[in-house]
């Protein structure tokens, strides 16, 4: 069967994500509370983190492996990323809707975030390391690129220690409904320069 891709964004777009469940059947669902990664001044991170980013030990990319990516999100003891859903993902990131946003140490992939690009949003689907301080190296190059080219929501969907860390919060789905509104309604160019 073919996907469907446009329905598939516009689930996204109605502020709904898809999981599989412990016996690997995919759904859609939604959630009374959604993590935002400020791409304010609230954006914050560790002082140690700062010592490694001025170091210059990582080069971030993007797609320039993103089945690895992908792969390293869902290499976990139990994971929502099924087999199914990493197809959805390659078949998302084929039509230009899905990107990684990639560290590289030398030639050795070291982290990355997985998302999903609509408008001025970036829906986070989930991040790994393979090289400790990776995936925070990413995310603090992310919120650079997201700012820089005017994206208005990072959807982290749920919240956890590591992202509060950056300054990650929770917000009401009724706040979330409004502002994925105005993001959808904005022209962002993630992996290229606007036009």
């Amino acid at each position: 069967m073919e996907l469907d891709i446009p329905a598939v964004i516009q689930g996204y777009a109605q502020g709904y994500f898809l999981m599989a469940n412990e016996s690997g059947s995919l759904g859609w669902y939604s959630s009374r509370q959604r993590a935002i990664i400020p791409l304010d001044e609230q954006f914050c991170y560790p002082k140690s983190l700062r010592r490694v980013l001025n170091q210059g030990r990582f080069t971030t990319a993007i797609n320039r492996d993103f089945k690895a990516v992908v792969a390293g999100c869902a290499n976990r003891k139990t994971t929502w990323i099924s087999s199914e859903l990493q197809e959805i993902y390659w078949a998302l990131y084929a039509a230009g809707w899905a990107y990684s946003f990639e560290t590289w140490q030398g030639d050795e992939l070291a982290g990355g975030i997985l998302g999903i690009v609509i408008g001025g949003a970036f829906i986070g689907e989930s991040m790994f390391y393979r090289i400790p301080e990776g995936s925070k190296v990413a995310m603090v190059k992310l919120v650079e690129r997201l700012r820089s080219r005017g994206f208005l929501l990072f959807d982290a969907q749920m919240n956890n220690p590591h992202l509060e860390r950056f300054g990650a919060y929770m917000i009401e789905e009724q706040e979330y409904q409004v502002l994925l509104r105005q993001a959808l309604r904005r022209r962002c160019y993630f992996d290229r320069i606007n036009p």
